[in-house]
Order: structure tokens, then sequence, then C-alpha cells
């Protein structure tokens, strides 16, 4: 390219570049809450704490209308969906609903393909058989 014609071409690619870092710009995701203050201030999350807070108690029944009322509100996380429907499969289970426990295993590994019970999980007597059924292991 000659000298003279290179001032002429960035002139006129100076417009769409700027377009272009404009449009990526408004692309961009809102900022995410940076502290658990943040986070707080969210339903979902609060809910999930809640459900947390009630499931290490001992208090099943409110655990599970937490843990409820998190997913349906929103978790951003999709950790903390996997971690929600884990603790709702281990309700179901311990209660003998089965098929519910079931589909709140799945639910999880949807909703985080990472998702998996350590070992001391699962091998738990009630929920480890199920959880293996799900992964399709003997």
């Amino acid at each position: 390219m000659s000298p003279r014609l290179l001032p002429d071409t960035l002139t006129r690619l100076a417009p769409a570049a700027a377009l272009a870092l404009l449009l990526a710009a408004c692309a961009s995701p809102p900022p995410r809450p940076s502290g658990l203050a943040e986070l707080m201030e969210r339903p979902a999350e609060r809910a999930l704490v809640e459900g947390l807070r009630a499931y290490d108690e001992g208090q099943y029944p409110q655990a599970e209308a937490a843990l409820l009322r998190a997913l349906s509100g929103g978790l951003s996380s999709p950790r903390d969906r996997a971690s929600a429907h884990k603790l709702l499969a281990f309700i179901a289970c311990t209660s003998e609903r089965v098929a519910t426990c079931e589909e709140a295993f799945r639910a999880a590994r949807a909703a985080d393909p990472g998702f998996a019970l350590d070992r001391s999980e699962a091998g738990h007597p009630l929920w480890g058989p199920v959880y293996r059924r799900v992964l399709g292991k003997p």
C-alpha cells in the first residue's frame, strides 16, 4: 500500500472501528455482584443460604421450601443451582421419594455438567444407589 493511501484507508476504517468498540461495550453482560453482602440482596441467593442453614440444622421441610424458592427465584450460578438440587435429592431420598430424588440428581447434572458427589456422599446408603443409577453406574 502506498504511503498516500494509508491515511485515506485509516479515515474510512475509523468510524467502523469506533462502532465495533461501541457495540462490544453494549454487548457486555452487567457486572456480577462482587461480595457476599451484594449477593444476599438477591432473593434467590438469600433463599439458598436459608435452605443450607435449615438443612444443616436438620429442618428438612423448611430447607426444602427455601431451596425450591431459591431455584424458582433464578439462582445465577450453575454451581449454586446444582447444590440446591443436590440437597433436594438428599431430602427426597431420606423421605423415600425415590423418583423425586432421581429427578433432583438429574437436575443437578443439567445445571452443572461437572456436578458430582464426593466419595462419602456417593457412598451413602440411601441416596448413593440412586445417584449411581442416575449416572448409569452399577
